[in-house]
């Protein structure tokens, strides 16, 4: 347990939220703050007076006089959190631990005195004038999950050349770097000759950047020149890629873990139409999915898939790092294979109101990670 000195506290967080009060102690005793992991709790006078009932295995810290705190980070775009995540406070409260929702690049907000922190909503941590500052401040927060060393190799998405190198089957990429400074017509040749292509930057979230192109189709792929012309100008790193037809027959398939061990799978709908493009600063796009049983093929591959991932945050952070959550997407390669399309582990959308327990699951992760 680590004893961190007491700080006056009776400023207000931006979410309206009263950070928490100082301990009451004995005469004569220095004010301290107890801490789980150097993590804030709250301390609880009155017995369980303002406790709400804890369920399950959690029933276990009913009599507990201090509450940690789980600060859920997003962005200003959703202050009440995506509305995938609004069940999760409650859910929190269920197991003893007071949630908080804080802007992730809020200035107000007292990183030190947010307990863990759980990325969630930052969708805009990718755009330009946002993504140095993010993994700036990812640097700064005491107890982010997932951690700060995680967030930055997946933030840009050179990482699938990693795991490629690791024996996992990605979808064949054509890598266009700013460095080359590549003209047009260079541009123009990097593209397929037939066939429907995408054209994305590498550091992109939410699909935001991205566009399916025509090959045979002049202006189509005038279209998919310019915009990687437009994203090279701007120091960003261009992938092209194949479209799929397997997209379009079966979608994708999604594999979220929690804590390293698998919570559910969802299947998504094909998001990239023939004349799909998305700017910039647009938010993030909604996906149409429906829960489904993983095959026993596509849990064999989400864990060949979650084992290179170990291999390259060892790599990375020269430790292995438990993940909180973790998505992996994959897609048919139509041998009866897959393809990895993305690993998620910061703004990783969880689907947690696809099924009964995605929630649960995804709650008694988080609490199981506060209360170690």
């Amino acid at each position: 347990m680590c004893l961190r000195r007491e700080r006056p506290a009776t400023k207000e967080h931006s979410t309206g939220t009263a950070a928490p009060s100082p301990i009451v102690n004995p005469p004569n005793t220095p004010s301290v703050r107890e801490v789980s992991g150097c993590a804030p709790w709250v301390r609880r006078t009155g017995g369980s007076a303002g406790r709400s009932s804890l369920a399950g295995p959690w029933a276990r810290y009913r009599g507990a006089v201090t509450t940690p705190i789980v600060t859920l980070a997003t962005s200003a775009a959703y202050p009440r959190l995506d509305a995938d995540d609004q069940g999760l406070p409650d859910a929190l409260r269920e197991r003893g631990i007071e949630p908080r929702i804080a802007v992730w690049n809020d200035p107000d907000v007292d990183w030190d005195e947010a307990g863990v922190v759980v990325l969630r909503s930052v969708r805009d941590y990718a755009k330009r004038r946002n993504y140095r500052s993010f993994l700036s401040w990812s640097q700064t927060v005491p107890r982010l999950l997932n951690h700060a060393s995680v967030v930055d190799w997946n933030s840009d998405k050179h990482y699938l050349q990693r795991m490629a190198s690791y024996g996992v089957p990605v979808i064949p990429t054509t890598w266009m770097e700013p460095e080359q400074q590549l003209s047009k017509h260079q541009v123009h040749t990097r593209f397929p000759a037939y066939g429907d292509f995408v054209v994305k930057p590498a550091v992109s979230s939410g699909g935001r950047g991205t566009g399916r192109y025509t090959a045979i189709d002049a202006g189509s792929r005038a279209d998919a020149i310019n915009d990687a012309v437009h994203h090279l100008s701007r120091g960003r790193t261009v992938m092209v890629q194949r479209y799929l037809d397997e997209v379009d027959r079966t979608g994708e398939v999604s594999l979220v873990y929690f804590n390293g061990v698998l919570s559910h799978a969802v299947e998504k709908a094909p998001m990239l139409h023939p004349s799909f493009r998305s700017i910039d600063e647009e938010e993030a796009h909604e996906e149409i999915v429906r829960a489904r049983e993983p095959s026993e093929q596509e849990w064999l591959w989400g864990e060949r898939v979650r084992k290179a991932i170990h291999r390259v945050v060892k790599e990375t952070a020269g430790r292995d790092i438990q993940l909180l959550f973790n998505r992996v997407d994959v897609v048919p390669d139509g041998d009866g294979g897959f393809y990895l399309m993305e690993v998620s582990l910061i703004d990783a959308g969880l689907y947690l109101t696809s099924s009964s327990d995605a929630m649960t699951n995804f709650a008694d992760a988080i609490a199981q990670r506060v209360f170690w």
